[in-house]
């Protein structure tokens, strides 16, 4: 699909959903657009703590809307998105599970920015049947590009990443990185 055909179908669910902003997109239209649209920009509004220890999309503008710990708003969110993205972009919130985002794309709305969507599902997805994130919908189990930044500063510290069957590995080398998952 083309950049018109996406955002057509996700301004129609957003119509359908009854949103206050111009669509929702699913993680994979999110990152099609991302990749075929310079216009087109990814912003998560995740805390970051869960950047570092959950994971990152490469290319995505990173702003807080809730600083962890406590999930304190971040009462200057509009004037940071307004610093790091044109109020004529597409812009495309993506949380955790794709409620922040929510807020997030209602918040944007509000201060000007006109082409906000909120991406479903968010970064981790919804839990599955034994409570776990990252199997049920998401950005990480669709196996969109995330990376893990493994920031170990103590002497013979152990870096741990999961790999993209989901098990865990170790990393037997102290060191500041970032790799795929």
């Amino acid at each position: 699909m083309n950049t018109e055909e996406i955002l057509a179908a996700a301004q129609a669910r957003g119509k359908q959903m009854g949103l206050p902003y111009a669509g929702a997109l699913t993680p994979a239209e999110a990152h099609e657009l991302m990749q075929h649209d310079a216009n087109a920009k990814l912003v998560d509004v995740r805390s970051r703590a869960e950047w570092d220890w959950v994971g990152r999309v490469p290319n995505a503008v990173e702003v807080e809307l809730l600083a962890w710990p406590g999930s304190r708003p971040n009462a200057a969110f509009a004037q940071e998105l307004a610093q790091k993205v044109p109020k004529d972009a597409i812009v495309m919130f993506l949380c955790r599970s794709g409620g922040r985002s929510h807020n997030a794309a209602g918040m944007a709305t509000q201060a000007g920015f006109a082409n906000c969507y909120n991406v479903l599902e968010g970064f981790e997805g919804d839990r599955d049947a034994n409570g776990h994130r990252n199997t049920v919908g998401g950005w990480r189990a669709a196996g969109l590009p995330s990376l893990l930044a493994l920031a170990i500063d103590a002497p013979n510290a152990c870096a741990w990443a999961a790999s993209s069957s989901g098990s865990a590995m170790q990393d037997p080398a102290p060191r500041r990185t970032a790799r795929p998952l």
